[in-house]
């Protein structure tokens, strides 16, 4: 009885942390545009000094962040039920969420006071953390039920998926201020293979994994940078055919799937 009573406490504070986490996480970013410490907020920093790094998508794209959080919400809500607490998947989570939500919150002050190099440190723990959350969970490759599904799943393959292109576009920025001459490379030929590099991995995502709400959150990111460089036909061009083949990817594999089910 003494140990069940301490598992279940341990599982108690697990759940606590995460969903504490999650709020805080969504209140920093909150506060930190109402009132940003630095003068700028972190779309105003990135428009001044990052104007012409090509892979920064359109602004409108940033708004995904109120789809993450909502999922995030939906996350940290439903691993706090009280029937959750026992959740196998969960407990091999760990605190695995807390260290993505804290690496966010100090993310966002790194990144408004400028120390972009640290930036990409804290961006990558919040990268390395999602990634571990993504195969202890083993989505798309175990059953789940719909609520778990929608609650847990999706959640962590949107945030995973921008946090993914985030990464990307964060090194390249940092890369950028440090005035790397890309190897002799152009600008637009290393744009073309990072954005070649993001398909790539939201390809498999969908043939391996079918996980369309990563794949889709590529798309949605190829189209925005298509967007802000519409005057750049090389880049323009690149990034919507690249769109297009991820969704005729996810469009064969869902066929594909209700096929297989049908037989």
């Amino acid at each position: 009885m003494q140990n069940s009573t301490s598992g279940n406490n341990q599982d108690f504070i697990r759940q606590l942390a995460t969903l504490i986490a999650i709020v805080a996480g969504f209140a920093v970013n909150v506060v930190s545009n109402l009132y940003p410490p630095n003068g700028l907020r972190i779309g105003e920093v990135s428009n001044t000094l990052f104007a012409n790094v090509l892979i920064i998508p359109a602004n409108y794209a940033f708004a995904i962040w109120g789809l993450i959080y909502l999922g995030l919400f939906a996350l940290g809500i439903y691993q706090f039920l009280p029937n959750q607490k026992d959740d196998v998947d969960l407990r091999k989570t760990g605190y695995l969420l807390v260290l993505a939500s804290v690496a966010q919150i100090v993310w966002v002050y790194l990144f408004l006071y400028r120390l972009f190099g640290f930036s990409v440190i804290a961006i990558l723990l919040i990268l390395l953390s999602l990634i571990a959350v993504y195969l202890r969970l083993e989505i798309g490759k175990k059953r789940v039920s719909q609520m778990k599904r929608w609650c847990v799943h999706f959640p962590i393959s949107i945030y995973l998926g921008w946090i993914s292109v985030a990464t990307i576009v964060n090194v390249a920025s940092w890369l950028y201020l440090q005035e790397w001459n890309g190897w002799g490379i152009s600008a637009e030929l290393w744009t073309a293979m990072m954005l070649l590099v993001a398909f790539a991995i939201a390809a498999v995502m969908a043939l391996q994994n079918r996980d369309f709400a990563y794949s889709g959150v590529t798309v949605w990111a190829l189209v925005a940078i298509a967007i802000q460089h519409w005057n750049n036909s090389l880049l323009r061009n690149v990034s919507l055919i690249l769109a297009i083949a991820l969704m005729v990817i996810m469009l064969t594999k869902t066929l594909s799937n209700e096929r297989t089910a049908n037989s």
